[in-house]
């Protein structure tokens, strides 16, 4: 592995690294921005505009590309025209903003949510994860996660989510009609925290795990929202290589032409007032040995 190198700044606040046909894909919150570029951060495009502030990103069979939009609970649907449509509506549903999702080979949506005021610093509280099947059906298919963040799905049909504030990263069978079976710990950090104040939390966290991407041998890259690291784990919980690039990093995707570039999110902090007030957010990019699932 190499030093990190910065791909691309002047930005609020990064998630949702996605490589996809040649391109990095990514939300900017406080810019309400779907942005995507090439892998040396040139070409840069503005893809969609979500007033509601974007965040997970993935793509329905046919290309079309879902986006969660955060602060009012919806996923967005771009049509072929460039127009968004609402999705799927999870106002009902989830219990705070939505945030990151993964979208399966069969274009159902598994979203999660923040459960609690965090920036309104609110004490924990547990939240569900969210299906959305391609007709924009919204099922609850699973519950008491620790703050459902970063996803992704397996070849072999296992959905893992990083729950960021439980110290851990959780399994899931995906079964045929899109269920969620055989709940387990697939790597556990530490114990749960004793305390659900945040700033409790915050000290007791060893890896608290916000964007994810998996390789192609298995491995997942964890962003690690305190840490300031990048670390890569297997099932069971065992670390195998630590980044530290030198600022604190909240998502990750493998990409390039050859599936082996790490990209992450890089900001200051997560703080939501001064991320609206500066453009201090950054895509930087480590090179890596082991490549993506596959490259699109």
């Amino acid at each position: 592995m190499t030093e990190a190198t910065t791909v691309a700044e002047g930005f609020h606040f990064l998630e949702s690294p996605r490589w996809r046909e040649g391109r990095l894909w990514f939300s900017d919150f406080y810019s309400h921005s779907v942005m995507s570029m090439r892998e040396d951060g040139s070409d840069q495009r503005l893809e969609a505009t979500v007033p509601e502030q974007p965040s997970g990103l993935g793509w329905l069979p046919d290309g079309r590309l879902l986006v969660v939009s955060m602060r009012d609970r919806k996923i967005l649907r771009r049509e072929p025209d460039g127009t968004l449509a609402v999705h799927a509506d999870l106002s009902g549903h989830a219990t705070g903003h939505v945030n990151d999702m993964v979208v399966d080979a069969q274009g159902r949506a598994y979203a999660g949510n923040f459960g609690f005021d965090l920036m309104g610093g609110e004490p924990l509280e547990t939240a569900a994860l969210h299906r959305v099947d391609p007709d924009g059906g919204v099922t609850q298919a699973a519950s008491d996660l620790w703050f459902p963040n970063g996803s992704v799905i397996t070849p072999d049909g296992v959905l893992l989510v990083a729950e960021t504030f439980g110290n851990r990263i959780t399994a899931f069978d995906v079964t045929a009609d899109g269920s969620l079976a055989n709940r387990r710990t697939w790597a556990e950090f530490g114990p749960l925290p004793t305390d659900r104040r945040i700033a409790e939390i915050l000290t007791q966290v060893q890896v608290a795990g916000d964007g994810v991407c998996l390789d192609a041998e298995g491995g997942l890259w964890v962003a690690d929202a305190i840490g300031d690291r990048l670390v890569r784990v297997v099932e069971g919980g065992r670390i195998t290589d630590e980044i530290k690039p030198g600022t604190p990093v909240y998502a990750c995707g493998l990409g390039g032409a050859d599936g082996r570039t790490l990209f992450a999110c890089a900001a200051p902090d997560f703080h939501e007032g001064p991320r609206k007030a500066a453009k201090e957010a950054r895509m930087i990019a480590v090179r890596v040995t082991v490549p993506a699932v596959s490259a699109s």
